[in-house]
């Protein structure tokens, strides 16, 4: 390995890796960034996004899918009628679900769901919440178990990103994607599955918007690392040590994972 093609920054502050990694997508369309567990991932994102806003007047221009997004999502269990009618909830305050009602996102949500999971899904745009079923029983409602929700979040997000790259009007203030450990509770064939399927969304809209991705899952960002090769692409390993980051570049279609 040449160790030329390696270079070591520290930073103080998440806020000034946050303004190096922001200051790469001048440049690059893709940010690829690989972090332990612990190390602040999320606070990071958070960070980026100030800074997106900084440099936009203020004004959101991000679309995030982090640990905050899932919380977007809360249960209804129906304790009352013995869990009979569960209920997943959206919270009608945040962006991420602009202009919704307007949206019929079932078919774009439907379009991924379908290659990972064989439940069925309704939108209650007026009261804000989404309700499931089995396929072959559709007149009974159930709830679906963390691995599945999570799919479902995610293929969610990325109906949200195709209308973005669809430049409609509820999204046309998105001009960078940033998504966080988007495999958590998943198994490894739906990871890679997961993995593949962004890798394509971003390779064909990479002239409609900007892409952070971070994780903490090996195989996941191998796989966008090896889909995104011949791509404008920044790779990143960070890490804390002793209150100091620890920021580690490397040049185009080299991943950090296997040299640490």
């Amino acid at each position: 390995m040449n160790n030329n093609q390696i270079k070591i920054t520290t930073y103080k502050t998440m806020r000034g890796l946050a303004n190096r990694i922001r200051d790469d997508l001048n440049n690059k369309d893709f940010v690829l960034l690989y972090a332990y567990n612990g190390t602040g991932k999320t606070c990071l994102s958070m960070e980026v996004k100030k800074q997106n806003q900084k440099r936009n007047n203020n004004q959101t221009n991000t679309l995030y899918f982090n640990a905050y997004t899932e919380d977007l999502f809360s249960w209804n269990n129906d304790f009352i009628n013995e869990g009979k009618e569960p209920k997943l909830l959206l919270n009608s305050d945040s962006k991420f679900f602009s202009g919704l009602k307007e949206l019929a996102l079932e078919e774009k949500i439907s379009f991924y769901l379908n290659r990972y999971v064989d439940f069925d899904f309704k939108i209650d745009y007026k009261n804000w919440f989404i309700s499931f079923t089995n396929l072959n029983a559709p007149e009974k409602l159930i709830k679906i178990s963390r691995g599945e929700e999570v799919i479902f979040i995610w293929c969610f997000f990325l109906a949200l990103c195709q209308l973005v790259a669809d430049r409609h009007e509820s999204y046309q203030w998105v001009k960078y994607i940033y998504i966080d450990d988007p495999v958590s509770s998943l198994d490894d064939n739906n990871t890679i599955s997961i993995a593949c399927d962004l890798a394509k969304l971003l390779k064909e809209n990479k002239d409609k918007f900007k892409a952070i991705i971070s994780s903490h899952h090996g195989l996941f960002f191998n796989v966008m690392c090896n889909e995104l090769k011949s791509r404008s692409i920044r790779n990143i390993f960070y890490t804390k040590i002793k209150r100091q980051i620890i920021f580690i570049s490397k040049q185009l279609m080299m991943s950090l994972f296997f040299i640490m």
